[in-house]
């Protein structure tokens, strides 16, 4: 627990430490958020690097500690990082293309999936299925990251909501970790928790800095492997002790309920209305209570509890049922 300590405190500070620089340098530099943009609500004068912060805080704090473990090689783990901290800066500060960024979030996707060994290997009986083959697996583990990422992408449009999403995921990713004896998959949830904490703390009503791509990219990421671990490791646990800690994937689903059914919810609704399914809007959960007056902190909160609520609800379940 004095290590965890540790790393979560490191993690917070530096975050807190670089973000008003940053701040200094975008406004010296005139790097503000895209004010010309249709789903820009936003007052004008807003850097949006904050993800930098995080990205730097998360990756200083994994190496300072030395969390590594083979279940979780950080050489991977780092390289894919920097893969979308490279192209979710480009798209910070210049734009990039979708396909450009899907192209190497997939890359990403395989690095981490295929030498990483960071996939999914049974469904559960989901749609019948259970056991899926080598190739299947690494298919469907690179689905799942993609989506993910592209998910906490989607959710990142007011004051708070995509970092406070984060750290209530990987908040309860720390939790289970330490109760199945993964200390080292905890230790690495808790490095991008204390991460975005500080990052937190300039980015509530009124913000002083955006995550940007930089960041929603990084933290989408990071949660959808903490959910592919937690997967496997939680199937593991259930083979060596005839027990289990929860239905996995039920679980999964619960803690990203927020960030997979807004972007389903707005898939659907592109599709339905002939457009491309990549094709911003303004339909998402959080532009919708902001039209029946909401403010940003209070759809920050709400949807936040909203989260946390289900959370409950699902291990309640599980453990009535078990």
């Amino acid at each position: 627990m004095t290590l965890y300590f540790f790393i979560l405190v490191t993690s917070l500070f530096i975050t807190l430490v670089i973000i008003p620089s940053i701040i200094h340098v975008a406004r010296d530099r005139h790097l503000y958020d895209d004010l010309g943009h249709l789903r820009k609500i936003h007052n004008p004068g807003i850097p949006r690097l904050g993800g930098v912060a995080i990205f730097l805080s998360f990756t200083i704090t994994l190496l300072l500690w030395d969390i590594n473990t083979p279940e979780l090689p950080i050489n991977y783990l780092l390289t894919a990082c920097t893969m979308l901290f490279a192209i979710g800066i480009k798209d910070d500060l210049a734009g990039v293309g979708h396909h450009t960024k899907f192209l190497i979030e997939f890359i990403a996707g395989l690095i981490l999936v295929i030498p990483g060994n960071i996939r999914i290997s049974n469904l559960h009986n989901f749609f019948g299925i259970y056991e899926l083959s080598y190739f299947h697996s690494v298919i469907l583990s690179v689905l799942i990251i993609v989506f993910i990422i592209n998910a906490f992408n989607l959710i990142d449009g007011i004051d708070g909501l995509a970092a406070t999403t984060g750290i209530i995921v990987n908040s309860v990713f720390t939790a289970l970790f330490i109760k199945l004896h993964h200390y080292e998959l905890a230790a690495v949830s808790l490095a991008l928790v204390g991460a975005i904490l500080g990052f937190l703390r300039f980015n509530l009503t009124p913000a002083k800095i955006f995550m940007g791509d930089t960041g929603s990219l990084l933290i989408g990421l990071i949660s959808a492997v903490m959910a592919l671990k937690f997967i496997s490791v939680n199937d593991a646990f259930e083979i060596e002790s005839a027990s289990q800690v929860s239905s996995s994937l039920g679980i999964v689903l619960a803690i990203l309920i927020g960030p997979i059914s807004d972007t389903l919810r707005v898939f659907i609704i592109r599709l339905a209305k002939g457009k491309s399914p990549f094709q911003g809007d303004r339909n998402h959960i959080h532009h919708r209570m902001l039209v029946l007056g909401f403010t940003h902190l209070q759809t920050t909160l709400i949807l936040a509890l909203l989260n946390g609520v289900i959370i409950l609800l699902a291990f309640t379940y599980f453990f009535v049922v078990s």
